[in-house]
């Protein structure tokens, strides 16, 4: 193993003094408790909205914290939840009086601390409301969580409730936009390789070289069904047709099509993902109107990708293309 790292047990609270440090303009961060926020939070009379999980799939949270999207990230150990303190705490940090909204994966125990939290924040008089995200088609259940897991639609839930908040929606107008997003997007990934937690210092699981993992967790959890290395193209078809199916998508239909890199896939391949995608939903008569491509949801260093198909409306596009400043995601402003 090699990794640019001190020691194991201090990559969380580095990586996060060191993104405070280059992104000031954007965010502060607190390391005791540990977590990120808007450096110009809180927004009185705007709803907060916080997120979080386990690191090890950055630029989620963390790059998503700034002007039309996060108020807060709380970054857990890698792959691990965070606790119900640094989230109570960071909830506070963005309560502006209009209440605070936790959006969050569904894993098993992010929901667990996030909701203990929210019952804390309660007890000190801040409404808090949470949306549980769980867009991956692949498994019913898992190790980690009862129900679908949370995985890359989370960012576009993030992106457009972060849009409805700054414009100035009520905390339950913004909670409905973030459910209307949930219901309406569906995920699916692979995996050629695995990756290697910084504390453990091998690999989460085993692929020979011929092998990938269809359906893979973004924690490196069993998919569907691991088979021998395909062509991009019989790939694409393998995670686009089960996202399609379970909505399900139909002709006349505008999507914003999202590819999504493990952290270890180069752009040239995503391109070549999203090419096939997109021309397998134009041979189903759906429109793609508005596309991401790139590494926003990862797995450490795993080889791999997921697609994910949001349905859109003019209410949705017009909160996607609303002004983002992030240092992960910027447009707009």
């Amino acid at each position: 193993m090699k990794k640019l790292v001190n020691d194991p047990k201090n990559v969380v609270d580095e990586a996060v003094a060191g993104f405070g440090a280059a992104h000031p303009d954007i965010v502060r961060v607190s390391l005791d408790p540990v977590y990120i926020v808007r450096s110009d939070a809180p927004q009185a009379g705007k709803v907060g909205i916080v997120s979080g999980g386990g690191s090890g799939h950055e630029p989620l949270h963390g790059g998503f914290v700034g002007f039309g999207m996060l108020d807060a990230a709380v970054p857990g150990a890698v792959f691990t939840s965070p606790t119900p303190d640094p989230i109570l705490a960071a909830t506070k940090a963005v309560d502006g009086g209009a209440g605070v909204l936790h959006i969050v994966k569904n894993y098993t125990g992010d929901v667990l601390n996030f909701e203990t939290a929210a019952d804390l924040a309660a007890a000190d008089e801040i409404e808090v409301r949470t949306v549980i995200v769980n867009d991956d088609v692949a498994v019913k259940d898992s190790l980690y969580t009862a129900g679908r897991r949370g995985v890359a639609g989370t960012v576009l839930v993030e992106k457009i409730a972060g849009a409805a908040a700054e414009r100035g929606d009520d905390l339950t107008a913004v909670a409905t936009v973030a459910e209307k997003v949930i219901g309406q997007v569906r995920s699916m990934g692979v995996a050629l390789t695995p990756c290697v937690v910084p504390h453990a210092g091998e690999p989460s699981f085993t692929l020979a070289d011929d092998e990938i993992e269809i359906g893979i967790g973004i924690h490196g959890e069993p998919g569907r069904e691991r088979i021998k290395l395909e062509p991009a193209d019989a790939i694409v078809d393998r995670l686009l047709g089960p996202i399609l199916d379970d909505l399900p998508y139909t002709s006349g239909d505008k999507v914003l099509l999202f590819i999504n890199g493990m952290g270890g896939t180069p752009q040239v391949e995503l391109y070549i993902v999203f090419r096939r995608a997109a021309e397998v939903l134009a041979g189903r008569g759906i429109e793609v109107t508005r596309t991401l491509v790139g590494n926003f949801t990862t797995s450490l260093e795993m080889q791999g990708m997921s697609i994910t198909v949001l349905k859109l409306d003019e209410e949705l596009t017009a909160l996607w293309d609303a002004p983002v400043h992030t240092a992960a995601l910027r447009w707009g402003k």
